[in-house]
């Protein structure tokens, strides 16, 4: 089975200002050994402005925010039962 590649943000937003500056879809993918749907995929994400970095950047931050709030909850528990189980003892 063939493993799935990932390119870069920066990558992607290359093919897609390439077509949206006159590169045919079939050019694009021989030259790039890419699948001209994933670039239609890719140009429709550059327009949507998906690509721009402050959208990517918040949405790490997100992830690393929701993460972190899942942690402290955790230290929290394990710190209940810490105080539990000195009590019993």
């Amino acid at each position: 089975m063939a493993k799935h590649r990932t390119h870069s943000i920066e990558f992607k937003r290359q093919v897609a200002q390439e077509f949206l500056g006159g590169e045919t879809l079939y050019g694009l993918s021989q030259r790039h050994d890419i699948c001209w749907n994933l670039i239609r995929v890719w140009v429709r994400k550059f327009e949507a402005g998906e690509f721009d970095e402050d959208v990517a950047a918040a949405g790490l931050l997100q992830q690393y925010e929701a993460r972190i709030a899942a942690l402290e909850r955790l230290v929290g528990k394990q710190a209940l039962e810490l105080e539990f189980q000195k009590g019993a003892l």
